[in-house]
This record gives C-alpha cells, structure tokens and sequence, in this order.
C-alpha cells in the first residue's frame, strides 16, 4: 500500500524476526484502512440523518436490532442505540450530521494525503487528529460514553503511527 510501493529500507530485527520498523509501518497502513472506513462511515451516517427521517431511522434501527433485543432484551449497545435514535431532537440531529459529514470528509481527505505521502499532510493530520481527540475527550467528559474514551484511545495510537511513519520517510529520503 501506499504510492511509493514498498521501499527498501533500514530495519531492526526484534524477537520472532519482526522488522520493528516493517511492523510499524504495517499498523500505520492498518491505521489508515481503519481511519478510511470510519471516515465513510461517518458519511454515510451523516447523510443518512440528514436526509431520512427520524421516524423511518428509528424504525431502521428496531429493524436492525430486533434479533439481538429478542435474544438479549438488556442488550446494553442495542438498548442504547435505540434511546438515542428515539429521542432525537431536531437541532441534535442536523448538529450530528453536519459534525459526521464534516468529520467524514477531513477524515477520508488527510487518509487521501497520507497514502500518497503528501508530507505537509502527516503534519495536518496530527494536528487535526489532536482537535478530535480532545473534543471527544470533553464531550466524554460530559457524556461518559465509553465509545469516544475508545476512539480517542485508537485516535492518540494514530497520531503515534502517523509520527513514525512521517520519521521513515524523512530517515529514507521520501522528502
């Protein structure tokens, strides 16, 4: 993956003959094949929230989660899913879909930059990863959504990959 193909490069050899630097360069393009996803998931749900309506979501979403709540009626993900699409309100609603597709299209844009290894874009993309972190740490925070705690947990392991591969490619010349 990625527009340089696989470059030769320096490596150390770890425990188990794991490259280190191959292994981190492998989770960095797992990074951007989670981030890409999460990024067109974030499209797709934000258009899906603006354009259908609250009463056809919520019915999508009973659709979707009527097997799991038969076998399980204290689900706690279902159960949660399903209070939070019911009790929609108008303002919340365009709120989130605007901040998904938004979201969705920075996401899927700095994923473009990095796979082409537009090197101003690994600088842009910490920085801009940082912002998420930290609203979804205040919104966590007021929330005490485990599922933003997660995200800005894998956000911050991004960040971390995105640092080391941007320092590769400089160490290989890529500039």
């Amino acid at each position: 993956m990625g527009a340089y193909g696989l470059i030769a490069e320096e490596t150390i050899i770890v425990a188990g003959g794991m490259k280190r630097r191959k292994l981190w360069h492998i989770l960095f393009e797992a990074g951007l094949v989670f981030k890409l996803l999460n990024g067109l998931l974030e499209l797709v749900s934000g258009a899906a929230l603006l354009f259908i309506k609250q009463d056809t979501l919520a019915g999508l979403t009973a659709l979707f989660f009527r097997e799991e709540l038969l076998e399980d009626p204290q689900d706690k993900i279902a159960n949660y899913l399903m209070r939070l699409v019911t009790h929609l309100s108008g303002s919340t609603e365009l709120f989130a879909s605007i901040f998904l597709l938004v979201h969705g299209v920075i996401k899927l844009s700095l994923v473009w930059g990095l796979y082409w290894k537009k090197l101003w874009v690994y600088t842009l993309a910490q920085i801009l990863l940082a912002v998420f972190v930290a609203y979804q740490l205040y919104r966590f925070s007021h929330t005490g959504s485990i599922l933003l705690l997660l995200l800005s947990v894998i956000d911050v392991f991004v960040i971390f990959l995105i640092r080391t591969e941007y320092k590769r490619l400089i160490s290989l010349g890529a500039v």
